[in-house]
């Protein structure tokens, strides 16, 4: 306390000065107290003297540490962010309806989570579509497998014909081509690759290359294989890269001429370390008729009409990235969990009525 801008200070006697019963107020810079204290007052001051004599020493205040102060050398208390506040066990109380809910949402959370999983895994190919001539090193051709049989024409017979709009026209085409007899030597297996043009045009099999036509030639035919481009046999690509695999035309008419109206697709196929091969898929629509020649005689072949569709289809191998697959399962995680939370407070808050109710608390 301060009195003039000067401490006061109260003394409390010396046990040699207890015998004289004085106790003395004065000022620190003068000495000691020149005043009894007697009188009516006296009591209370003896009484307050006693209570400071007697009290215990005082301990200095220190700053209690942050709770978290050992976690980090800031000055502040980092555990103040935290919004995930603990919630003692003692203040929760466990039900059956929130076990039963735990149990599938953690059941339907790991089922959900190796799907995923089995996704991240996997290689997925994903296709996409554009304008562009993808193979254009390959000097405007495009390679052709063909694997036909005619069970009933003679090998000498038949032959391969290549025309299209540049002007091109081929009969008795022989180049990479091999005939097989069949049936000892009534039919006939053609197999042969041979390049085309990316031009409209046809190929077409049939009898015009033989040195002496015959009088009713056989055109009944399977085809096993017309594929265009390198062959792709990809599990995850289901495409129609031979269409016409296993066409069966044995039981038509055997002087009708077989049209097959191609369109084909250029394909690319690029893998996981980013080579591509290029291949070509079709669609295929066919006729049956029977076709005369200016002479009143009937020709029959098998005709196979192509023209280039300008849109090209796409198949690329992805792997999941590890950012999406990380996200997902968050949100799996946390969106289940969520939704179970409401769930099970619905649930409880609906008892605890019902239990009000039945014990008329609640009108």
């Amino acid at each position: 306390m301060g009195v003039k801008g000067r401490s006061v200070l109260i003394r409390v006697v010396s046990q040699r000065d207890k015998g004289k019963g004085r106790v003395g107020v004065g000022d620190p810079s003068e000495g000691v107290s020149h005043r009894p204290l007697g009188g009516a007052g006296s009591g209370k001051w003896r009484d307050l003297l006693s209570h400071v004599a007697h009290r215990p020493p005082r301990v200095p205040c220190r700053p209690r540490p942050a709770l978290c102060a050992h976690l980090t050398p800031v000055p502040f208390a980092l555990c103040r962010f935290d919004i995930y506040r603990k919630v003692p066990k003692d203040l929760t109380q466990p039900t059956y309806t929130g076990a039963i809910i735990s149990i599938c949402c953690c059941l339907f959370i790991l089922f959900l989570f190796l799907s995923e999983l089995t996704g991240f895994i996997t290689t997925e190919v994903v296709n996409e579509l554009y304008v562009d001539d993808p193979d254009k090193d390959s000097g405007g051709k495009i390679d052709v497998s063909l694997n036909i049989s005619l069970p009933n024409l003679h090998c000498e017979l038949v032959g391969l014909d290549i025309q299209d709009e540049m002007g091109r026209h081929e009969v008795g085409h022989i180049d990479n081509s091999m005939k097989i007899p069949l049936n000892n030597g009534v039919g006939c297996r053609f197999e042969g690759q041979f390049s085309i043009n990316k031009v409209p045009g046809n190929f077409h099999v049939s009898t015009h290359s033989a040195t002496a036509q015959p009088q009713n030639p056989d055109m009944t035919h399977i085809i096993h294989k017309l594929s265009f481009g390198d062959t792709l046999q990809v599990q995850n690509v289901h495409g129609a890269f031979n269409a016409l695999g296993g066409a069966d035309r044995l039981t038509s008419n055997p002087l009708a001429s077989h049209d097959y109206i191609l369109k084909i697709v250029p394909t690319v196929y690029e893998d996981k370390s980013g080579k591509q091969r290029y291949s070509y898929q079709y669609t295929v629509a066919n006729k049956e008729y029977v076709a005369y020649s200016h002479t009143g005689r009937i020709i029959p072949a098998i005709w196979f009409r192509y023209d280039l569709s300008p849109i090209t289809v796409k198949y690329t191998e992805r792997r999941q990235p590890l950012y999406r697959f990380i996200t997902t399962i968050c949100a799996i995680i946390g969106g289940t969990f969520t939704v179970a939370g409401i769930l099970d407070s619905c649930i409880f808050t609906a008892s605890e009525a019902w239990k009000k109710i039945q014990l008329g608390k609640m009108h």
